[in-house]
C-alpha cells in the first residue's frame, strides 16, 4: 500500500500511511501576527488519528489552528508540554522524550527523535521543553525533523532505512538564527539520513508583513536550492520539491516494520 506525503506549508505535513493520517505541527492560517501565508489557506484535513508536534513554538504549533482539530485526537509532543496544549484545547496530549514509541495503530508506530532547536516558547514561560523530531514507521519509514540544526548523531536515524525525509531548508524571515537548516546544511542532513527521497519543507510559506517586495525570492528560492545541492552532493537521493498542497506517493520497500 503508498503512503501519501502532503505538504499544507510550513512545517504541516499531511501523512496518510497504512490507513492512518497524521498531521505534523499544523498550522492552517491566512496570518499569525506579523506573518502573512502567500497563498489559499488549505482546509483542515478530516479523519485526523493523530497530531505530532515537534515543539511549541507559533509557527509550529498554533493554537488557533490546535482548537479546530477534535479535542480527543492524540496529540503526541515534547515533555514538559501537556499543560499549554490542554489550555489550546488538545484534550488526549502525550508526552514523549527521545527514545519513545507511541503505537497509533498495530502497523503504524511513532519513534521520538532528536532535534537541535531550542523549544522554550517566549513569552509564555521559561520552562524548557526539548524540541523532537519524529519518525513514522509502518510500511513507509518517514523522518519529520520539525525543526533543527544538524546534531551528532543524525546519521543514525537512516540506519534502519528511510523512505522520505522532511527536511527543515529555510525559515519564514529573511535571516535564519541558530537551531536552523539552510538549503547546504539541509543538504548534509540528507546526505547523513541516506532517504528514498528528500522533500523541503518551512519554507515558501510565511513572510513577515512588508517583506514581499524586497525579499519574495525566500518563497521560491530555498526549496529549489537544497535540491540542487543535493543533486551535486548525494545524487542517489530523490529530492521532491513540493508546492503547498501538493502530494507525493510512495511505495514501501521491501523491508517490514521490526
Amino acid at each position: 500500500m503508498a503512503a501519501r506525503l502532503t505538504w499544507l506549508g510550513h512545517a504541516t505535513v499531511l501523512i496518510d500511511v497504512a490507513g492512518v493520517r497524521l498531521l505534523t505541527d499544523p498550522v492552517l492560517r491566512g496570518r499569525m501576527a506579523h506573518l502573512r501565508r502567500h497563498g489559499p489557506v488549505p482546509r483542515l484535513p478530516v479523519g485526523l488519528d493523530a497530531v505530532l508536534l515537534s515543539h511549541l513554538h507559533a509557527d509550529h504549533a498554533d493554537r488557533p489552528t490546535l482548537r479546530r482539530i477534535e479535542p480527543g485526537v492524540p496529540t503526541i509532543a515534547p515533555r514538559g508540554t501537556a499543560a499549554a496544549l490542554r489550555r489550546a484545547g488538545r484534550a488526549d496530549v502525550r508526552e514523549v522524550a527521545v527514545g519513545d514509541v507511541v503505537e497509533i495503530a498495530p502497523d503504524v508506530r511513532v519513534r521520538a527523535v532528536p532535534a537541535r532547536h531550542d523549544g522554550r516558547r517566549w513569552p509564555v514561560g521559561h520552562a524548557y521543553a526539548d524540541a523532537l523530531g519524529y519518525v513514522i514507521e509502518s510500511e513507509i519509514r518517514v523522518y519529520f525533523a520539525g525543526d533543527t540544526d544538524l546534531f551528532a548523531g543524525m546519521t543514525h536515524l537512516g540506519d534502519e532505512g528511510l523512505d522520505a525525509a522532511l527536511l527543515p531548508v529555510w525559515g519564514w524571515g529573511k535571516r535564519l538564527g541558530p537551531g536552523h537548516l539552510d538549503p547546504e546544511r539541509a543538504a548534509e542532513a540528507a546526505a547523513r539520513l541516506r532517504p528514498r527521497v528528500a522533500i523541503p519543507i518551512h519554507w515558501g510559506t510565511f513572510l513577515p508583513i512588508g517583506l514581499r517586495r524586497r525579499h519574495g525570492h525566500l518563497l521560491h528560492t530555498p526549496g529549489p536550492a537544497f535540491a540542487g545541492r543535493v543533486a551535486e552532493r548525494t545524487p542517489a537521493i530523490r529530492t521532491a520539491v513540493l508546492r503547498p498542497g501538493e502530494s507525493l506517493d510512495l511505495q514501501p520497500t521491501v523491508i517490514p516494520m521490526r
